[in-house]
This record gives C-alpha cells, sequence and structure tokens, in this order.
C-alpha cells in the first residue's frame, strides 16, 4: 500500500491573505502620500515645478533600481528584505511629521524621503513579486494575480479621497498615516510561515558589485533566450507608451469639453472600476484562452477604442470610453505575469521581474514626459489620433508574430 502523502495545497489560504494583506495596506499609504506630498511640497514653496521635481525624483530612482533591485531580491531572503523595507520605510516617511513638530520641514528632506522610498518600494515590489508563486499553488497563480489587481485596483480608487479627507486634517498627517500602513505591512509579512524562496536560494551578506553585474546580466541574458517572454515585453512597453501619455491626454480632452475638475476625476475613476472589472474577470479568461490570443485582443481592441476619445463630444462618454478600454488590459496582463512567473525559475524571478518592469515603466515614462509637449504642439485630438495609429501597428505587429500566435 502507498502510504505517501500529497503536499498540502496552499490554496489562496492564510498565508497569501497576510501577503495581500501587507501589500495593499502598504499601497494605499503610498496612494496617499503620491497625492499628498506634492501638495505638501506647493504648500511649502509655492511652485508645482518643486512638486514635479520630487515626484520625478520617486519615479526615476525607482527606474534607475530597477534592475540592481531584482537581483537583490534573488540574492536575499525575500520575506526579511520585504520586513526590512517596510520598517526603513516607515522610519524615512515618520520623518516629515517629527520635522513638522520642530517647527519646519526642509526641501532636503522631502527629496530624501522620496528618493529613499524609491529605493525601497522599488526592492520591495520585485521580491514581493517574486515570492508570491511560493505562496499559492501553480493553479492558483492565476486567481491569486487577479484578486491582488482587484483589490489594487480598489486602493487606488479608494486612496484618492482618503488622501483628501487625510491632508484637512494636517499637512503632515497623511505621512504619519503611511508610516503606519509600512508597520502594518510589516507585522502582516513577519507572520507568513511559509517560505517566500526555494531555500537553496537566498544568499545572505554584502555582495559585491562585480557578483551583482553578473547577477543582472544573466537575468538578462535569461530574458532575451526566451521568445514569447521577450516579444511579449516588448509589445507591453510599446504599449505602455500610450500609457503614460493618457493620463494627461484625457486632462486635456476632458477640459477642451469644458469638464470641470470634478467631472475630470469621475472620468478616471471610470477607468479605475474598469480595471478593476478586468482583474476580476481576468482569471476565468487566462484560462479560457491561449495567451497570444489574449495578447493580440487586447491590443486591437485598444486600438479600435482609443479614437473614440477624439471624437467624444462630452465628458461622459470620455467615461465610457474610459471605461471600456480600460477592462482589456488587467486580462492580458494577469495572463502574461502568470505565464513568465510560472515560467521563471525561481532564483531569477526578481531579475526578470525587475528588466521587464524597467522597460515598461520606462517607456511609459518617455510617454508622460513626451505628452505634454505634444499635446501643445499639435493638440490633444491630433495626438489621439497618432497613439491610436501606435496601437494599431503594435496590434498588426503582434498579429504577424508566430511566436505570439502560438505563444499558450
Amino acid at each position: 500500500m502507498d502510504t505517501s502523502t500529497a503536499p498540502a495545497r496552499l490554496g489562496l489560504g492564510r498565508d497569501f491573505r497576510l501577503l495581500a494583506s501587507g501589500r495593499v495596506t502598504s499601497q494605499l499609504g503610498d496612494q496617499i502620500q503620491f497625492l499628498a506630498l506634492p501638495l505638501l511640497v506647493v504648500a511649502l514653496t509655492g511652485s508645482t515645478i518643486q512638486a514635479g521635481i520630487v515626484l520625478g525624483a520617486q519615479t526615476i530612482t525607482s527606474l534607475a533600481f530597477g534592475l540592481l533591485a531584482g537581483a537583490l531580491a534573488d540574492r536575499w531572503d525575500r520575506k526579511r528584505t520585504m520586513i526590512a523595507c517596510d520598517l526603513g520605510r516607515a522610519a524615512l516617511t515618520a520623518t516629515i511629521p517629527i520635522a513638522a513638530l520642530f517647527g519646519s520641514v526642509p526641501m532636503g528632506l522631502l527629496y530624501a524621503v522620496a528618493v529613499a522610498n524609491g529605493l525601497l518600494g522599488t526592492l520591495f515590489g520585485a521580491a514581493s513579486t517574486s515570492a508570491l508563486p511560493n505562496l499559492v499553488d501553480a493553479e492558483d497563480l492565476t486567481r491569486a494575480l487577479g484578486g491582488l489587481g482587484a483589490i489594487e485596483n480598489t486602493v487606488r480608487l479608494a486612496g484618492a479621497s482618503i488622501a483628501g479627507l487625510v491632508y484637512t486634517l494636517g499637512r503632515t498627517v497623511p505621512f504619519a498615516a503611511n508610516a503606519v500602513t509600512f508597520l502594518v505591512s510589516a507585522a502582516t509579512l513577519h507572520r507568513i510561515r511559509h517560505s517566500f524562496q526555494q531555500e537553496t536560494e537566498a544568499r545572505q551578506g554584502a555582495p559585491t558589485p562585480r557578483a551583482l553585474l553578473a547577477d543582472m546580466r544573466e537575468g538578462l541574458a535569461w530574458l532575451w533566450r526566451k521568445p514569447v517572454i521577450r516579444t511579449l515585453a516588448l509589445l507591453d512597453a510599446g504599449d505602455a507608451l500610450r500609457y503614460g501619455a493618457g493620463y494627461l491626454l484625457i486632462i486635456a480632452l476632458a477640459a477642451s469639453l469644458d469638464a470641470s475638475p470634478t467631472q475630470i476625476g469621475i472620468v478616471f475613476t471610470g477607468a479605475a472600476l474598469g480595471a478593476l472589472l478586468g482583474n476580476l474577470f481576468a482569471p476565468k479568461l487566462s484560462t479560457r484562452f491561449a495567451l497570444g490570443r489574449l495578447a493580440i485582443a487586447m491590443l486591437w481592441v485598444e486600438a479600435l477604442t482609443f479614437p473614440f476619445y477624439a471624437i467624444a463630444p462630452t465628458w461622459w462618454l470620455l467615461l465610457v470610453v474610459a471605461f471600456a478600454e480600460s477592462v482589456v488590459s488587467p486580462v492580458y496582463n494577469v495572463a502574461l505575469d502568470s505565464y513568465r512567473l510560472a515560467r521563471t525559475p525561481d532564483r531569477m524571478r526578481g531579475r526578470v521581474t525587475a528588466g521587464i518592469g524597467a522597460v515598461v515603466t520606462g517607456a511609459s515614462a518617455i510617454g508622460a514626459v513626451a505628452s505634454g509637449s505634444l499635446i501643445a504642439a499639435i493638440g490633444p485630438a491630433a495626438l489621439t489620433w497618432a497613439l491610436a495609429g501606435w496601437l494599431a501597428l503594435l496590434a498588426t505587429a503582434a498579429t504577424l508574430s508566430g511566436t505570439v500566435r502560438r505563444a499558450e
């Protein structure tokens, strides 16, 4: 008689719920701080340029540190790394309300906190994403990613309202609240029992610069040798150009229709609700359709939907378009992330995740920076048509690519 027992299923049980709780709690704090930070800078300096520079410093830091963060997430114990990142961010963020208690908040402190949060947040994200496949069963990975996406979209929806409310209590209160969310996140991560990585993978200690460079080259080389992941990552980066430009573009289009700030906010809320709906349906659709078909379908839906931004005669039709267009991306993203995480060796996940993230984030940043100049030069409607054409080119390239069509 075979007396062996199958390993217990992890499912989406206690450890996953703790990981999700920690991620969501810290992201809620991040969302509050992201909106409160420029308000504080403007209140202190009266300069929107300074506010943009502070936010840009955090984004640029995250982008520049991405590959190194991935290498460290693969080399160090991920659980300890994530807890250390949370505790570090809690301490750094708390310096802002503490400084206010002693009389003033220097701009240098805000820059330092923004840069440090960019560094630690990037490392936390690389470790968190890489750890997920070790905390759920392979057959539950898609469902876990869809659930996390849905929860995080809900956090983004709530974050703006909460940030405004908390800021009215005091300029530095949002930062105190964010520090608390990091502590809560660290506490939930500490309670997770299952290993965040395969036991043989973690290498503690301070690696040499040469070793880290070798790790990063190894991760990029592995990624380049995987045609499906590489091709879809490049398509994702191309789509991110449009995504980066979309925020300012929608504001400009809505303003041209005499939409009020409240109505513009409702348009973005509609987009967030569309993304939430997409995340809810993503697990079922991802298991029913091949990854390549989802990629091609997403790009064509975006290409055919995007022109309606330019011809929408009212702000509420912009809302309809934003909702419809936002549904498709999460479905594809969940399918792609599930495919990539399941096929990437555990010891490589941080580097591969960070490598793709750097390319996609960089493309999104380029789109965001270029959109302002392009709107001023050719107008929002013309830019909308240009981006629709770009999406059509991406969709055509995906359709003609045998690598994409064969992706399962």
